[in-house]
């Protein structure tokens, strides 16, 4: 049976999640073995999606404490607060990459099943609401794309990715409940009134990527290469204010 590795961290700040992020990808370029992340924030903090532009981020009056990073992925802004963010990153020659959508219904899919669980039918969202970029919504949640997991027509649940040497990253984020930073968007407990902690959801969730694609989980935490690459992308990118404010 193939091994996928498991990487479960414990709460950080934007820069050091984004920047490990970065750091797996190249892990992952070099090894070859798919690896799925799950971490979480050390604090309510507010990611700008790649095109964004960082003054748009005045917007959001509730979010305004609230530290700020930019990924590298595109899409709106996410206010990573009651959320449960998961990455994969998985190399180029993977059957699971051939074509973008598959890696986007892989996750959201089985992440559906897993909270089928706890008896909550989301569903994978059918359509994209055309915009201009001038009326698109500056959070993401308050989106909706073609794959995006909806409940009740609340969307909980997205995701976005990057190709970039060898491996490609896809990361996204689970609400599990309204945040006083962002109290427009509802998560799983607001609106399908069952509480779903982070961690079970976690469990239920890589059980069933591991039925569908017949895998098994390798825990292996990151090394000090990769921790140490980690620091040095935070150094010099994901920290910067250049790189923040670089739109």
């Amino acid at each position: 049976m193939n091994s996928w590795r498991l990487i479960e961290n414990p709460p950080a700040a934007g820069d050091w999640n984004m920047a490990v992020d970065a750091a797996l990808m190249e892990s992952v370029a070099a090894t070859g073995q798919c690896c799925l992340r799950f971490y979480s924030w050390a604090e309510p903090t507010l990611s700008l999606g790649y095109f964004q532009n960082a003054a748009d981020r005045q917007r959001h009056t509730a979010s305004q404490a609230c530290p700020i990073v930019r990924r590298s992925t595109g899409g709106g802004a996410i206010v990573h607060d009651r959320e449960l963010t998961y990455s994969l990153v998985v190399p180029t020659g993977h059957p699971l990459v051939a074509r973008p959508p598959e890696l986007y219904l892989l996750l959201h899919r089985t992440l559906i099943e897993a909270l089928s669980d706890w008896q909550i039918v989301a569903k994978i969202c059918p359509d994209t609401i055309n915009r201009s970029s001038n009326d698109e919504p500056f959070l993401c949640f308050e989106r909706r794309a073609e794959m995006d997991v909806v409940l009740d027509d609340w969307k909980i649940a997205g995701s976005a990715q990057r190709r970039r040497r060898g491996a490609v990253l896809q990361h996204g984020s689970v609400l599990l409940k309204k945040s006083s930073a962002a109290p427009e968007l509802f998560g799983i407990i607001d609106v399908g009134g069952k509480v779903v902690e982070g961690d079970a959801l976690a469990t239920a969730w890589r059980e069933q990527l591991a039925k569908q694609c017949k895998i098994s989980w390798q825990k292996i935490p990151l090394d000090a290469a990769e921790s140490e690459r980690a620091t040095d992308l935070v150094g010099e990118i994901y920290g910067q204010p250049g790189w923040t404010q670089r739109r």
